[in-house]
């Protein structure tokens, strides 16, 4: 005699994500707003599958992945840089191919910042951020954090000496690491942090080692045209 239990559950299959087709949508909504990406998400048996998804990818402009990578490229420029053999073939790919001895290359390879296309040498966008950097001129700049979204872990700030009426966005997670502070203090405090404010685009402009401020000088903000005591 058969006992029957009731129906098997099954979990609804989950639509797939329409921009890569290795990942459900809700795995890319989640990997793109993750410095692990989608393949930090997913058990070791679909890990190789989801490992090259574009949809979280550092190369893909705005995700979790690429911001975290703009800046890790920015300080290694200033705090760790390649040596002046390995940058001197960086520049050299910068322009168009070029002749590159085996162990420099795989120094700039090793660094993400260059790679091998059709079996030719060639800079990575990363390159042209890590050579960008060093060309930079990097100071400090008074930054106002406008809001937070713990949903993308993402916070939205003005940089004063940039463009004060356009916001950046900028890792949340960044922010509380570099400053120690909680999450639910950092909107509307101003702090300070290192910045290229010569870009010409938010995406250009890379912001690294918040800290917090000095307090601002009494009236500093004021904009009722009065004087100032």
């Amino acid at each position: 005699m058969d006992e029957s239990f009731g129906p098997e559950y099954v979990r609804p299959a989950q639509p797939d994500c329409p921009r890569c087709g290795c990942c459900t949508a809700a795995l890319c909504e989640k990997g793109r707003h993750s410095i692990m990406r989608c393949n930090g998400h997913v058990d070791d048996e679909h890990r190789e599958m989801v490992g090259g998804c574009p949809c979280s990818a550092e190369t893909t402009r705005h995700t979790a992945a690429w911001r975290a990578a703009q800046v890790r490229v920015t300080r290694m420029a200033h705090e760790m840089p390649v040596d002046q053999a390995a940058e001197d073939l960086l520049r050299a790919l910068a322009k168009g191919p070029a002749e590159a001895d085996d162990e420099v290359f795989r120094q700039l390879k090793f660094r993400g910042l260059a790679q091998l296309v059709h079996g030719i040498p060639a800079i990575t966008p990363l390159g042209h951020t890590y050579l960008a950097s060093k060309d930079d001129v990097r100071a400090p700049a008074a930054v106002q954090v406008l809001d937070v979204d713990k949903k993308t872990r993402t916070a939205r700030v003005e940089v004063a000496p940039w463009r004060p009426d356009e916001p950046v966005t900028v890792l949340l997670d960044q922010l509380v690491t570099d400053t120690g502070l909680d999450v639910d203090a950092l909107p509307g405090l101003w702090l300070a942090a290192d910045a290229n404010c010569h870009a010409d685009h938010a995406d250009k402009l890379v912001l690294t080692g918040f800290r917090q401020a000095a307090p601002l000088p009494q009236g500093w903000m004021d904009t009722s045209g009065g004087d100032v005591e």
